[in-house]
């Protein structure tokens, strides 16, 4: 049944075509993004590299940003939450762990509690090990993890149970292993889980690719496999887990939400504001410095994508054993 991976998630993850809507003629003056997550994470990157496209194409005239880390992102889902009539301005940056955490409970909210205003690119997860580590290829590690599973530890920023960790799982179950024996250690940040790895404390890394291809490319670690279907134009010389015959493939959306009670009119204007920026050559660099790729859906198209995404991680979580 899990041979089907493949088919399941990345059938979610086929970027929507920007359509030809007019762009709006109104300008946005403020725009202030709540980030739930350290600064130099997955979340972070994406906010601000966003944010600062907007505002050097002169598309918003002010940007702002926020980190407000805690609670698996929850933290920041309620302060959004409480604070909704002070909020008109502000988007909140997620991505596929807002489904993943409401299911295993982290935190009691879900999407539905938010107003999705777009999903806006996806970033494949890679596996990752320091410059100087004995590994050089994935079938490395999966030798020395069919010899003795125990050695292999593998640092994460999200919570067990939650995306690193059905990542790095889905890619050990696709092997062949039992993925309950994998050793995953939550560090809570991107930022620390790579730490971690860097000083030995594990012998690998599970996180985004945005995260960790600058390291890579100024030969601070090596990514020894990434959940693309095929190599990327960004990345070339980085192989995929369809290389070695594993059939995980996965992307991580990451996208905005509003406030609750926010306006239809407001939401379109955010909208035809991301579709302004996607046609952008600024836009581009940012994109392939950072790996992503465009996974724009305004927000019906975004809504109805988070309902089955909800039905099919789920199904998934309980195939790992991760919800009971």
């Amino acid at each position: 049944m899990f041979k089907n991976f493949k088919l399941h998630l990345a059938a979610f993850f086929i970027a929507a075509p920007l359509t030809s809507l007019s762009i709006a003629a109104e300008e946005i003056e403020k725009l202030h993004f709540l980030i739930p997550g350290w600064a130099g994470g997955g979340w972070d990157r994406t906010a601000r590299g966003i944010g600062n496209v907007l505002a050097k194409e002169d598309i918003v005239d002010q940007v702002s940003f926020q980190n407000l880390p805690g609670g698996g992102g929850g933290i920041a889902i309620s302060h959004l939450i409480e604070t909704a009539k002070h909020q008109q301005n502000t988007l909140m940056v997620s991505s596929t762990p807002i489904v993943v955490r409401s299911l295993n409970g982290i935190f009691p909210q879900s999407f539905r509690d938010l107003t999705p205003v777009a999903a806006t690119i996806a970033d494949y997860g890679a596996i990752v090990t320091p410059a100087n580590s004995k590994y050089t290829s994935w079938s490395d590690v999966v030798k020395d993890f069919h010899s003795n599973p125990s050695n292999i530890k593998i640092a994460g920023g999200s919570a067990r149970g939650s995306m690193d960790h059905l990542v790095i799982a889905a890619a050990f179950k696709n092997e062949g292993f039992e993925p309950h024996k994998v050793r995953y250690i939550s560090y809570g940040a991107g930022a620390k889980a790579t730490t971690a790895m860097l000083s030995g404390e594990t012998v690998l890394l599970s996180t985004g690719l945005s995260e960790v291809l600058e390291m890579a490319q100024s030969g601070q670690v090596k990514i020894l496999a990434i959940t693309a279907p095929k190599r990327l134009e960004a990345a070339p010389d980085i192989p995929t887990l369809t290389e070695y015959g594993n059939n995980t493939v996965f992307a991580n959306w990451r996208g905005f939400f509003a406030a609750p009670g926010t306006s239809q009119e407001q939401v379109d204007k955010w909208n035809n504001a991301l579709k302004k920026m996607y046609r952008t050559n600024e836009w581009q660099i940012v994109k392939n410095r950072n790996g992503w790729i465009d996974n724009y859906k305004a927000d019906k198209d975004f809504y109805n994508f988070l309902e089955g995404q909800e039905r099919q991680i789920g199904h998934l979580m309980s195939e790992l054993g991760f919800l009971k």
